[in-house]
């Protein structure tokens, strides 16, 4: 009975878990380029009453044993790179990533980062940079008196400076993928980083070698679906009534047995 106790409190648990990744999902339906995550559950080691396989008196073997199960765990919460819907902004430094690859960032430390949202800017010396301020690798940076930018599907940058006729090419955005972007790890910010689980960065123009393109004027958008995660958290949360309910009635049966009169 005290078994039937900790089991279910496991399920507790590991719904509570499952219960706040889903908030976090909700809670970023619209940041950009955000990628929704999943909780992944293992069931916990088995008590092993009766070994499969085992000979009987009679010569015979046991066909199914028994084993009883100790509850369940969490083995891992997965980022989910499933593509976004697209949102169009008309803004000349919004890029959407059609297709694999994420924009580079240089971060203050030295360190590079990447993400798939794309809301950038220019700083106070022109140079393009994300919300936050880091610049984005290659470093470009828009002359003085430039009057209007154009960012191919191959990411080259191309802007129009007043009092010029012809335009001037800067240079082009380059995108990095990963074997397994599932193991980039999120510091936030909408900023990944490099693992050991998510491999070694292979950059290159946007278009070629498996890299997605890039298209001027939207935003890619949560790939977080409501309804969907409105659906988990009902599951979720019966889930952990039902677990709650099993240590009900494993209490009220060890009350009984507390009860009994000789």
């Amino acid at each position: 009975m005290i078994r039937a106790l900790w089991t279910a409190g496991t399920g507790m648990n590991v719904q509570q878990t499952n219960l706040d990744v889903i908030a976090n999902n909700i809670a970023n339906v619209n940041t950009n380029g955000f990628k929704k995550s999943r909780a992944d559950f293992q069931d916990l080691m088995y008590q092993t009453l009766r070994l499969q396989g085992a000979r009987t008196e009679g010569g015979g073997m046991v066909p199914t044993g028994i084993q009883i199960g100790l509850g369940a765990m969490l083995s891992s919460v997965q980022k989910v790179f499933q593509q976004g819907d697209y949102q169009r902004t008309d803004n000349e430094l919004d890029l959407a990533i059609e297709g694999n690859g994420f924009l580079q960032v240089n971060l203050p430390s030295g360190d590079k980062a990447y993400t798939r949202a794309g809301a950038l800017k220019t700083d106070a010396e022109g140079r393009i940079v994300t919300s936050d301020g880091y610049t984005v690798e290659p470093n470009l940076t828009i002359p003085a008196k430039t009057t209007s930018i154009s960012i191919e599907s191959d990411g080259t940058v191309t802007v129009q400076i007043q009092g010029q006729t012809a335009p001037q090419q800067l240079g082009r955005i380059e995108l990095a993928n990963f074997i397994n972007p599932t193991g980039l790890r999120a510091v936030g910010k909408n900023l990944f980083m490099e693992s050991e689980a998510s491999g070694t960065p292979t950059t290159g123009r946007p278009g070629e070698n498996g890299m997605g393109t890039v298209l001027q004027g939207f935003l890619e958008m949560s790939n977080v679906n409501v309804m969907q995660e409105m659906i988990n958290m009902i599951i979720g949360q019966r889930a952990y009534e039902v677990n709650s309910k099993a240590i009900q009635a494993a209490d009220e049966m060890l009350q009984l047995t507390n009860n009994l009169r000789r």
